[in-house]
């Protein structure tokens, strides 16, 4: 099979560029850049739309084992390749968790179910109780491209120096959540008039800098691969900008809905706005967008987290945190571009291309001999979100009945189309 992409607008986020072009593809690699198409070749009409890197959605929860009927890989592939997502990075946090070569392989298998590509990390600590590391080389061996407990803080200092040291040795990745676990116990909103007015328990920001500070420190100690993933406010930048001036090996990331969020938008108490950490000021949603155009923060996912309805069904502090974000990354995104903060080759570059590299995941890049996954999206095209047409088995989204724009026209895995 030969496709060939004519008239697009080309999203390269390698070379910070957006302009028209081709794409050839063959036996689902790209094979030639803004050439005439081949004998023979099945022409994809792109009419003057965006032909990107597939997403690389780093930090899904996909509900096998234990919580299928929120979100199975069937359901969840069908999300992501309506969104422009041709890998999810999965989470470990299942019911049991992912923390042996037994049940890594289980998930592995069952993700064969999934449309688009899966790739799995591994807990860091056996059942995420933070109190025995896991295997750490085995589930490496097993196919793990990271370990971490998620929003569980590995609150015992001494053994995450113990991961970090063995994952020196394996050149292993570990993924930190920056937060003071005691400080931010029970928290669902940041401290501050707002959440006193709302008379929501509150988490001051100096607790997700008090844990970063922690693990930096540990890292120095170490020389650790590490990557925090969710870096909300701006006290925590400056410890980030001096770790990576001493050459230590890390870098952060920032979920969507911190970045197009803030904490008034919780609103009238919809716990759809109920997230970890919980949103932040527009003072640090402004500071965070500037920390992705300056490269300090070097990934944007969804956190794709999703819950049933009786779990958001309850007062805002007591509902479970987290929305679903695999269908909605990209048009949220388009948020981002469109009020200028962004371009659309330096989103694709947090979205695609650093995951991808920081990974070592062969995606994320739109040059001959990559892996021909691919998204064509309009940008401009206008809609209203409705959930309950998101593909996902749960329909926890902030943006339900948002005006949003960005609207994906197609999406290819290996060169075959999964969506359009």
């Amino acid at each position: 099979m030969i496709l060939h992409f004519s008239d697009a607008r080309l999203i390269d986020p390698e070379t910070g560029t957006a302009e028209p072009g081709s794409l050839t593809v063959e036996d689902g690699v790209i094979t030639a850049r803004d050439g005439a198409a081949p004998d023979g070749a099945a022409i994809v009409e792109c009419r003057g739309h965006c032909l990107a890197p597939g997403i690389i959605d780093w930090g899904v929860k996909v509900g096998e084992p234990g919580e299928r009927h929120k979100e199975s890989y069937a359901s969840a592939g069908r999300a992501a390749a309506a969104g422009g997502v041709t890998t999810m990075v999965i989470r470990p946090d299942t019911l049991p968790p992912v923390d042996s070569p037994e049940s890594l392989d289980f998930v592995v298998k069952r993700s064969a179910d999934s449309i688009v590509r899966a790739r799995h990390m591994a807990a860091l600590t056996k059942g995420r109780a933070g109190q025995e590391m896991v295997e750490m080389a085995f589930l490496r061996d097993a196919g793990a491209v990271a370990f971490t407990d998620g929003v569980r803080v590995v609150s015992d200092t001494r053994l995450m120096t113990r991961c970090m040291t063995y994952a020196r040795g394996l050149g292993a990745l570990i993924i930190g959540h920056p937060q003071e676990p005691i400080l931010s116990r029970g928290s669902a909103a940041t401290k501050g008039k707002f959440a006193s007015l709302y008379g929501i328990p509150d988490v001051s920001p100096v607790a997700e800098l008090m844990g970063l500070q922690r693990d930096l420190a540990l890292v120095g100690m170490t020389g650790a691969r590490y990557h925090a993933d969710q870096i909300t406010t701006a006290a925590a930048l400056a410890p980030l900008r001096r770790a990576r001036d001493a050459g230590l090996d890390v870098t952060a990331g920032i979920s969507i809905h911190h970045l197009t969020l803030n904490e008034f938008d919780i609103g009238d108490y919809r716990t759809f706005f109920r997230f970890t950490p919980p949103l932040r000021s527009e003072d640090d949603r402004l500071a965070m967008v500037q920390a992705v155009a300056d490269g300090e923060i070097d990934v944007i996912a969804s956190f794709h987290t999703p819950q049933d309805e009786e779990s958001k069904r309850l007062p805002f502090a007591e509902a479970a945190p987290g929305a679903v974000g695999l269908q909605t990354l990209l048009p949220a995104a388009m948020r981002l571009y469109h009020q200028g903060g962004l371009d659309l080759p330096l989103l694709f570059r947090a979205m695609s291309l650093n995951p991808a590299r920081r990974l070592g995941l062969d995606a994320g890049r739109i040059s001959a001999g990559t892996p021909a996954d691919l998204v064509l999206f309009d940008p401009d095209a206008p809609f209203i979100m409705d959930r309950f047409r998101l593909e996902s088995k749960s329909k926890n989204t902030p943006f339900d009945e948002a005006r949003m724009q960005g609207r994906v026209i197609g999406t290819w895995v290996g060169g075959q189309r999964v969506f359009g």
